[in-house]
């Protein structure tokens, strides 16, 4: 199986991939219509003739509430992610740690890129290095301003040249196919929606436990009155709450669908540059062995990785972690690098 066979293939999954990220503006939207309906369903109701409160969903009181917001919504949203796209470099670098990487530090590793990026005809990125001994590998970038390839001081040390030049075209590969660009946005539309739910699980703590504090002294109607609107409160937090968590678990569905299709045509393409399909087996043999940056403490960041390390584990969470992982299972991707 050669790499310059399957760009069928990579069309084709780029296509799909362009097609789920359209998605993720469309959940933005669905989850704030969710949000306003399910405020106006509890909020709404009249007593039936046995006496019990029937609640009542009103779609036109709905919809009005929608669209006043909508313009707050999208604006709010393209400026984030505007602001994101365009400072995403920046912020890649800073959360790993990671400096420049010059030719006279390491000849090796710039000869190993330029030949490799010969081969396939495409222009050099710029390379990066993180100061830790074990081993791990990304590619970052939008643009071939800001595409860069990252390396960890421990993953130069240990692999051999082949080994390395493997992993290398294995992300050179992720820029070729602009999978780079594609995984920063989903990471953009990820990031704004479990940042609105830390907000909002943030508001539903301070609410709950700083909320009710009041000096002055209150008669029987200002308690319930208190009591109604602490209610009220508590409910809009709680439907707030369960949107952002409906639109995140579907954003995160969404990028695995994403990641773990594209690691495996990397491999196929990295297998396909360096030559050796076996080298790229060893290095990610090597790297699951001790793989780096594991104190990033970023999943959107960690999800670049050629490996993540969090899709090591093993025993009872085997299972649910391969579910929710990035990144396919490592066994896997070496057995069909030792298939070519």
């Amino acid at each position: 199986m050669r790499y310059v066979g399957m760009m069928t293939q990579v069309r084709r999954n780029n296509q799909l991939s362009i097609l789920l990220l359209l998605m993720f503006p469309l959940i933005i939207l669905g989850v704030t219509w969710l949000f306003f309906a399910l405020l106006n369903y509890f909020g709404n109701g009249y007593y039936n003739q046995y006496g019990e409160f029937v609640n009542q969903l009103n779609a036109d009181d709905v919809n009005a509430a929608f669209l006043n917001a909508l313009p707050w919504v999208v604006g709010t949203v393209v400026v984030w992610f505007v602001i994101a796209y365009f400072t995403n470099t920046s912020m890649i670098r800073h959360a790993v740690g990671a400096r420049p990487l010059s030719r006279q530090e390491n000849p090796r590793v710039y000869n190993i890129v330029e030949n490799l990026c010969m081969t396939c005809n495409m222009d050099m990125p710029k390379i990066n290095v993180v100061d830790d001994p074990q081993l791990n590998a990304f590619a970052s970038g939008i643009d071939k301003n800001s595409y860069t390839v990252t390396v960890t001081t421990g993953l130069m040390e240990i692999l051999d040249d082949d080994e390395l030049a493997g992993v290398l075209g294995h992300e050179l590969t992720h820029i070729r196919n602009r999978d780079t660009r594609l995984l920063i946005t989903s990471i953009i539309f990820v990031g704004i929606i479990s940042t609105i739910t830390s907000l909002i699980i943030q508001m539903m703590y301070n609410m709950m436990w700083f909320g009710g504090g009041s000096t002055r002294v209150s008669t029987s109607d200002d308690d319930e009155d208190g009591k109604s609107s602490g209610v009220a409160m508590i409910v809009v937090m709680f439907v707030a709450f369960l949107c952002a968590a409906i639109g995140y678990f579907f954003t995160l569905i969404t990028r695995f669908a994403i990641s773990r299709r594209r690691e495996y045509m990397a491999d196929a393409g990295g297998a396909e540059l360096c030559g050796n399909p076996l080298a790229l087996a060893s290095a990610l043999r090597k790297i699951s062995g001790d793989p780096g940056l594991q104190n990033v403490g970023r999943e959107d960041v960690a999800q670049l990785f050629i490996i993540h390390p969090s899709s090591l584990h093993q025993g009872m969470m085997g299972f649910a972690s391969s579910l929710f992982s990035t990144h396919p299972d490592t066994k896997k991707r070496i057995e069909i690098l030792e298939q070519f």
